[in-house]
């Protein structure tokens, strides 16, 4: 697997709106927007850092995975996410070696990534993401 880059830190956030008080008007990172993602219940934004980003994830439905975060956990880094060069090929990897996924095969993510997670369990307790930028 060739990993070109931390691509974002994932955020889970109460609200977005509060975040950016933080991560713009504080820490003086641009506003590049929000995106929401029907597919896995959340909104999104980010703020771009050099070649990498801060991604702040919002749930936009109570039962969804980032509600869920939040209830267990609170506000704060919910994954890593790691840009790959072919993400087929590195789940395929991935299996071999025996790592549990949450993934088998990508999913689309925002911006149009292709996106797959590896379970916290394979990983030390970190919720990893690998995602592809075509």
């Amino acid at each position: 697997m060739k990993i070109l880059k931390i691509d974002h830190l994932g955020i889970a956030v109460n609200s977005i709106e509060e975040g950016k008080k933080f991560w713009a008007d504080v820490m003086g990172l641009k506003f590049k927007g929000t995106e929401t993602v029907e597919e896995q219940e959340v909104k999104t934004a980010f703020f771009p850092v050099g070649e990498s980003e801060v991604e702040l994830l919002q749930s936009t439905s109570p039962g969804g995975p980032i509600a869920r975060y939040l209830e267990k956990k609170g506000q704060g880094i919910q994954h890593v996410a790691f840009c790959v060069e072919d993400i087929e090929a590195a789940l395929e990897e991935l299996k071999e070696k025996g790592i549990r996924l949450i993934d088998e095969t990508p999913r689309k993510g925002a911006g149009g990534a292709k996106i797959a997670f590896i379970h916290p369990k394979s990983t030390g307790g970190v919720l990893v993401e690998l995602c592809q930028r075509d």
